[in-house]
C-alpha cells in the first residue's frame, strides 16, 4: 500500500483531534463511505462498541408472557373494537400456571415456568402477588411502583448482581437498586444527585482511572461542575515492555490524598478492556480503609461478565461504593436502554449526609419536602430518584414497566444457567475476534485473564519501536498527527477506528471495537492495520519525507 496523501490535511486532523472520539467517528464514516462508493471496499465500523449478537431466550419469554397479560386485559372486559381491561389479582396465579400448561412447546415457555418457581422459592413470593406483577409490568399499564424498582424485579436482579459482580461471594447485607435507563443515564443521576446533596461540590478533585469512556472525561469539564481531576494512569508495562494496563503503585497512592473527594472508574476498563488485578483491588481496598475513608468509589462495570471471577468494588469496599450496571453488552439490548444504580444498604453517602451542617440539611429539607414529612432520613439512593425528575415529578419517576420486565428475564435467565452456557459462548465470540486481529498484526497479543476482549486497544508507538526501532517512531511524530492513522485507514481501506487518545490513553494508539462486526472482520481489520504501519515504514527506510 502507497502511503499517499490524503484529503484531510494534517491541519485539520490536528483541529479534529479536540473532538470527541464518537464525534470524531462522524468524520472516519464519511470517508470510509466514499472510499465504499469508489471500489469494491465493504466499510468495517468497528468504532462502537454495539453488539452485534442478542440473547434470545429471555426475550422469547418477554413476548410470550406478554401474551398471558393480554389474556388477562381481555379477561377484565374485551371489546370487539380493541378496548381491554387491566389484570385482575384474584386468582391470577392459578391462571397462569394453566397458561403455561397449555403453551408448552410456546417459545421462551420453560424459563417462564422456571421464573415463577424462582421467586416462590428462593424469595417466597406470594404467587398471586408475584403473577400479579407480572402481568402488569410486561402489559405495563401502571406507574412504576416503587419507584425506585418493582418489588419482585428487585431481589431477582439483586441475585444477579451478586453473582456475576461479586463472583457468587457478595460482602453481608443487601443493596438497594435503581433501574435505569442504561448506563448512560446512571452516570447523569450519580453525578447530579453528589452535587445536589453537597457530597461533592464545583470545583472540587476527583480521581479518575485511565484510559477511560470518553464521556467520563468531559462531564468533570463541564461549567457546572468544574471538578480538578486527578488521573490514575493503567501504566504497567511487563518485561517485554507491553502494557498489562494495570495501575502501579505508585499512581494507585495518589488517592491517598484526602482531598480526592472521589474515585471514578470503568471496571473492567474500555478501552484496554482489562479488570482490575487482585494486587490493584487490594491496594485501593488498603488506600479506603487505612488512608482516605473518606473516599466515594463509582464503579461502571458494564463489562464485568467477559472476565472469568471478575469482582468489582462494590464487592470489595461496598460501604464507599456506587455500582453501575449495564445490561446493554451482554445481552446485546443496547436499544432496551436497561441498567441499574446499587447502593449498599450501609453506605458513606447516607452517613455523610446526616452529617451535613444545618445550613446544607435546611437546603436539602426545602428540597425533598414535598415528597414526604421526614426528608432529611431519605437514602442516598431515594434522592437519586427524585433529583431524575426534578423531586417535582417524583410521582412519575422510574424506569417503564416493561423495561424493568425484560431486565428481570435477562437477570433470571442468566442465574438459571448453572453451566453458564451463555457467558462461556459470549468470552469465547469476543476472545476469538481479538485473536483473529492481533494474528495479523506485527506484534503478538499479550494473553491476559484478565482482558475482556471486548475492545483492543492497540499502541502504535510501541507498536513502532518494538518492529522498527525507536527512530522511526520519532520519525513518524515529527511527519504526522496521531489521529493519522485512522484517517488513512477510514480513507484507504474503509475501516473506522477510534483514536486512543480520546479516551486518555496513549496518544498514539487506537481502539477497535471487537463487538460490533462479523467475526471473520476482524482478521481483514488487522491487515488493513498492518498495510498502513508497512507503508509508513517504507517511506521511512526510503528515507522518505512525506508531509502534508
Amino acid at each position: 500500500m502507497a502511503l499517499s496523501k490524503l484529503k484531510t490535511s494534517k491541519k485539520r486532523e490536528h483541529m479534529l483531534e479536540s473532538l470527541s472520539p464518537f464525534q470524531l467517528k462522524d468524520n472516519l464514516i464519511k470517508l470510509a463511505q466514499e472510499e465504499s462508493r469508489q471500489s469494491t471496499t465493504v466499510m468495517l465500523n468497528a468504532g462502537r462498541g454495539n453488539p452485534n449478537w442478542i440473547a434470545t431466550t429471555p426475550r422469547e419469554a418477554f413476548f410470550t408472557l406478554g401474551l398471558f397479560g393480554l389474556e388477562e386485559c381481555r379477561r377484565a372486559m374485551d371489546s370487539t373494537e380493541g378496548l381491554a381491561g387491566i389484570p385482575g389479582k384474584k386468582g391470577i396465579a392459578k391462571r397462569f400456571e394453566k397458561f403455561l400448561a397449555a403453551n408448552k412447546t410456546a417459545p421462551g415457555i420453560e424459563l417462564l415456568q422456571k421464573v415463577y418457581k424462582y421467586g416462590i422459592k428462593q424469595h417466597d413470593y406470594d404467587p398471586d402477588a408475584w403473577v400479579h406483577e407480572l402481568a402488569e409490568s410486561v402489559i405495563g399499564d401502571q406507574y412504576p411502583v416503587p419507584d425506585r424498582m418493582l418489588s419482585h424485579m428487585e431481589p431477582i436482579v439483586h441475585d444477579y448482581l451478586m453473582k456475576e459482580m461479586c463472583d457468587d461471594e457478595p460482602p453481608s447485607g443487601k443493596y438497594d437498586l435503581f433501574a435505569v435507563e442504561g448506563g448512560t443515564a446512571a452516570m447523569c443521576y450519580i453525578f447530579d444527585s453528589l452535587m445536589q446533596n453537597f457530597l461533592i461540590k464545583k470545583g472540587d478533585k476527583i480521581a479518575l482511572m485511565i484510559p477511560v469512556f470518553t464521556p467520563y472525561i468531559e462531564i468533570p469539564q463541564l461549567e457546572r461542575f468544574g471538578f480538578e481531576v486527578v488521573h490514575i494512569k493503567a501504566s504497567t508495562m511487563n518485561k517485554d515492555g507491553r502494557h498489562t494496563w494495570q495501575y502501579p503503585d505508585s499512581e494507585l497512592n495518589q488517592l491517598k490524598d484526602p482531598s480526592i473527594r472521589i474515585l471514578f472508574t470503568v471496571n473492567p476498563s474500555n478501552p484496554p478492556s482489562t479488570a482490575i488485578d487482585e494486587g490493584g483491588l487490594s491496594k485501593i481496598i488498603k488506600i479506603v480503609k487505612k488512608d482516605n475513608p473518606g473516599l466515594m468509589v463509582v464503579t461502571d462495570d458494564v463489562y464485568g461478565t467477559f472476565v472469568p471471577g471478575f469482582r468489582s468494588l462494590m464487592a470489595a469496599i461496598p460501604y464507599n461504593t456506587i455500582g453501575v450496571y449495564s445490561f446493554s453488552k451482554y445481552f446485546g439490548c443496547t436499544g432496551w436502554r436497561l441498567g441499574v444504580i446499587a447502593v449498599h444498604r450501609k453506605n458513606m453517602f447516607d452517613d455523610s449526609i446526616s452529617r451535613l451542617p444545618a445550613a446544607s440539611t435546611k437546603a436539602l429539607t426545602k428540597r425533598y419536602g414535598s415528597i414526604t414529612l421526614d426528608p432529611e432520613h431519605i437514602k442516598f439512593i431515594d434522592r437519586m430518584v427524585a433529583d431524575s425528575r426534578m423531586v417535582a415529578l417524583n410521582h412519575t419517576a422510574g424506569l417503564s414497566l416493561p423495561q424493568q420486565t425484560q431486565m428481570m428475564l435477562f437477570a433470571a435467565f442468566a442465574l438459571l444457567d448453572t453451566k453458564n452456557k451463555y457467558k462461556k459462548l459470549t468470552q469465547v465470540l469476543v476472545q476469538k475476534r481479538l485473536k483473529l486481529l492481533w494474528d495479523e498484526l506485527e506484534i503478538p497479543l499479550v494473553k491476559d485473564a484478565l482482558n475482556a476482549g471486548y475492545y483492543s486497544e492497540i499502541d502504535i508507538q510501541v507498536w513502532s519501536e518494538k518492529v522498527y526501532g525507536e527512530k522511526f517512531f520519532i520519525w513518524l511524530k515529527q511527519n504526522f498527527e496521531p489521529v493519522d492513522i485512522v484517517f488513512r485507514l477510514a480513507e484507504r481501506t474503509g475501516v473506522v477506528l477510534l483514536n486512543g487518545g480520546g479516551f486518555d490513553g496513549p496518544e498514539w494508539s487506537v481502539r477497535v471495537s471487537l463487538a460490533n462486526l462479523a467475526t471473520e472482520s476482524y482478521a481483514v481489520i488487522g491487515k488493513h492495520i498492518t498495510e498502513i504501519m508497512r507503508a509508513y515504514a517504507g517511506v521511512w527506510k526510503s528515507n522518505g519525507t512525506l508531509k502534508k
